[in-house]
This record gives structure tokens, sequence and C-alpha cells, in this order.
């Protein structure tokens, strides 16, 4: 039985994610000059959320902490890493953001073509050329008022426990006087099966939205007690 269930889910999910190509594309076409933000396209991703979480029955979420997001504001989002899910779930905030993603995920048919059409900033790892244009990408996205998601750990964590955070988040954070919004997610390592295309387990998630983190009156030598202060509270968030 669960193996036709999860036929099912991995079809309709496939469904769903071909139809938002499609609808970002046409919205690409319709509002070229007039949506330069793409913010039309990555609302597209709102409803696209909801009805992948709420059509797989193996998946349960809850969102906390929204009333921390001031819509009027733009944030550097840190959020530790645990699966690919991460990106689904992260839609839940209903924020205008843009992701840092590594290259090939824009590789992936249909995800991939929306994360293009939607402009997200794309990262070649190991190469020095492109982590400073993802850089200028960031400031250029922040300055517009778009707030950037950065997962700090580089990688998903493999054990569920929140791993070593790299410095580029909060160094730019400071340099831009950007708040950083810490947000943290649990439960999702194991949404999607590994080694397998079978759901067989029910996943309680949960998406917790922490209070801001300020950095007006930091300095660049702070980047390092911010990092901490971050980690510490995502850390303590996810225990």
């Amino acid at each position: 039985m669960t193996a036709i269930i999860s036929v099912v889910i991995w079809a309709v999910t496939g469904i769903l994610t071909i139809s938002l190509f499609f609808v970002e594309l046409a919205l690409t076409i319709l509002l070229f000059p007039f949506d330069k933000k793409r913010k039309i396209n990555h609302a597209q991703c709102f409803w696209w959320a909801d009805a992948v979480i709420g059509f797989n029955p193996f998946w349960h979420l809850q969102v906390s902490g929204l009333e921390n997001i001031d819509p009027h504001k733009t944030y550097i989002v840190v959020a530790n890493h645990q699966s690919f899910a991460d990106i689904v779930v992260m839609y839940k905030t209903r924020m205008q953001f843009k992701w840092i993603a590594k290259e090939s995920l824009f590789q992936i048919p249909f995800i991939g073509w929306c994360l293009f059409l939607t402009k997200h900033i794309r990262l070649s790892r190991g190469e020095f050329g492109s982590i400073r244009k993802v850089y200028r990408e960031a400031v250029y996205w922040l300055k517009n008022d778009i707030s950037v998601v950065f997962f700090p750990e580089g990688t998903r964590s493999k054990t569920g426990k929140i791993g070593e955070f790299q410095n580029g988040a909060f160094k730019l954070a400071i340099q831009q006087k950007k708040p950083i919004l810490p947000i943290a997610i649990t439960g999702t390592r194991e949404a999607i099966p590994k080694m397998s295309w079978v759901f067989k387990r029910k996943v309680n998630g949960r998406l917790t939205v922490l209070a801001p983190v300020e950095t007006e009156k930091l300095e660049p030598k702070d980047f390092l007690s911010l990092k901490d202060t971050v980690h510490k509270r995502l850390k303590c968030a996810i225990a």
C-alpha cells in the first residue's frame, strides 16, 4: 500500500512542479518589463509549497514565529540545512527572498529552471570568482529590498545536528547593516526517503522563525561574535 501511495505522491509532486514552471515561464514573458525582481514569480512558490506539503500524508509541518518577520524590512536569512525538503518548507514563511543555491540545483529539470526564472543566486563550489559574484548579487538584492537566504553550514547535515557555520553571511550582514533572521528547521532530514522512493514513515517537521539579530551597531571585527550568537540560538531552537 505504501508503494502505491508513494507513486501517487511523486506523480502529483512532479505535476505540481511542472505546472509551477509553466506558470513562472508565462509570467516571466508577460511581466518582463514590470516585474524586474520576479516577485510575482516567487509568490507562485507559495501555492506550490502548500500543495506539495498538504498532499503528502506522510508530512506534517508546524510553522511558528512568523510574527518575527517584518514585511517592511530586508533580512539576511540564516537557516540550518537538513534536506532538499528545506526548500519547500521555507516558502511557508511567505517572504520575498533569493536563495544562494549550488549550481547543480539549477540543472535539475523544472525545479532548476524555476530557480533560474526567479533569479536566485547561483554558486559554483570551489571557484573563488563564483563566491565573489555571489556576494555582488547578494548585495544587489539587499539594496533592492529583497532578503537573501544562506545555509551557512554549506551542506546538508547528516546527523540532524547543526554543523559549523561559514563566515560569509555574517560579514555581509555587518557590511550591509542588515539584521539576521535565524530560521530553525527540524524534521526534514527524514522527509525524503534515502536510497529509496517509498515513503514509509510519518515525519513531523517544524519551522521556527526566531527573533532577528540586529547588526546596526556592529563593526566588521564582530562577525565571529555574531556568527556564534546565531549558531547558539539555532542550536537551542532545534534541541
